[in-house]
């Protein structure tokens, strides 16, 4: 960093001083016809991705009959739930809606402040800090437009910026480069987990009854929550059920709260689908490395191991998430034990099942895999540039 050194102490030897984000930048008025914009140039709040990971194309339209614009150069901000540090640097002429803020620098300050470091100022941990600790709401929280433009920057010569701004692209570009590896492999284990799993009528074909020794689920506490919580007894909760491995939950009951309950304990190496809950969670799987305990919302499934492998239910499960769900009832439209029990699944050799379940787990671990797959690859990359962005934006202070 030698040469941002030495252009710091030629062009501002006394430090930079702070001034709020309005005096540089501003929330762009303008807007834009919404029946002109398609999901390339509409963005809306959920499609932002959290962690400061830009934008995806819209799966939605503007529900309004104008957009506020954007352009080249304009930051975006997801402004609901400020904790999920939804943040994009725009590449693009564009629209968005309404709960996504866009900033751009003020026409005085064109020349003099550069998008591309005011940007790396605003996807910073400290600048989503302060959003979210002025957040106004408690279950649907939202950034206060206000404060947000009271934020403090330093704002040091243009040189200075590029420089910084020089520094930091090359991170952005490899976890680019990284994120495009990773989609690209996730499309690979999708294609061969549909090709190994097209058995039509070739194999066998069974009710998970049928192939399993045992389908059940847990019931509703009974006691309060102080006396159910606590203890050494590992509690598995929906979110967990996540296409992982289960080797640890992040609560626990006691032994009051179990005999209290009609929770279950669920033997190891189970495979367990949420059966309810919001969103995406419902007809999500994972497969217990511990014995952990459940409720009615995680329906466990114990193979019968003369018949199916748990690996092998796990990746036709997998498979089967978007159909399982369609199947679902009520205002919710929760599974059931029922439903789960009837669900058909082929039935293989166990060798060919084994087979076909070594080469999905070589796909799995390059794109799940939390410790040695891309994922790890580009948490660690995250992790430097974040190291390298705070310090390169430590400016000493004028006093």
């Amino acid at each position: 960093m030698s040469r941002l050194d030495d252009l710091i102490a030629d062009l501002c030897p006394d430090g930079v001083p702070y001034q709020a984000l309005g005096d540089i930048a501003e929330y762009s008025p303008d807007k834009v016809s919404a029946a002109g914009l398609d999901e390339t140039t509409f963005v809306g709040v959920d499609n932002m991705l959290p962690n400061k990971a830009g934008r995806v194309d819209a799966t939605y339209s503007a529900n309004t009959a104008v957009a506020t614009e954007f352009r080249p150069g304009y930051i975006l901000l997801g402004n609901i739930r400020p904790y999920l540090q939804k943040v994009w640097l725009s590449d693009r002429h564009g629209g968005c809606g309404g709960d996504v803020l866009v900033v751009r620098v003020r026409d005085r300050f064109q020349g003099i402040a550069d998008p591309t470091f005011l940007y790396y100022v605003l996807s910073s941990d400290g600048f989503f800090d302060y959003n979210q600790s002025h957040a106004r709401g408690a279950k649907m929280p939202r950034g206060d437009k206000r404060k947000i433009m009271e934020y403090p920057v330093q704002l040091p010569p243009l040189d200075v910026q590029r420089e910084i701004v020089r520094l930091l692209n090359p991170f952005i570009q490899l976890e680019a480069e990284l994120e495009a590896e990773l989609e690209a492999r996730r499309q690979q284990f999708a294609y061969y987990l549909d090709r190994l799993m097209a058995f039509d009528g070739e194999a066998r074909w069974a009710t998970i009854g049928e192939a399993c020794s045992s389908v059940f689920s847990g019931g509703t506490p009974k006691v309060t929550n102080a006396t159910f919580y606590g203890g050494d007894i590992p509690w598995l909760r929906t979110h967990e059920v996540n296409y992982r491995e289960v080797l640890s939950t992040s609560t626990s009951i006691s032994e009051a709260g179990l005999r209290s309950s009609a929770a279950k304990w669920v033997p190891p190496n189970s495979v367990i689908i949420a059966i309810s809950g919001a969103g995406v969670t419902r007809g999500r799987v994972a497969i217990n490395r511990i014995p952990v305990t459940t409720n009615q919302h995680c329906c466990a499934l114990v193979p019968d191991r003369s018949v199916i492998t748990e690996k092998f239910l796990y990746y036709w499960l997998v498979r089967s998430y978007g159909d399982i769900r369609s199947q679902g009832r009520g205002n919710r439209s929760d599974l059931t034990l029922g439903i789960v029990e009837k669900y058909q699944v082929p039935v293989p050799p166990l060798d060919e099942q084994r087979r076909i379940a070594d080469i999905l787990d070589r796909f799995d671990t390059l794109v799940n895999d939390l410790s040695i797959g891309l994922p790890a690859e580009i948490a660690a990359r995250r992790q430097q540039y974040e190291h390298y962005r705070d310090r390169l934006l430590a400016l000493p202070e004028r006093t």
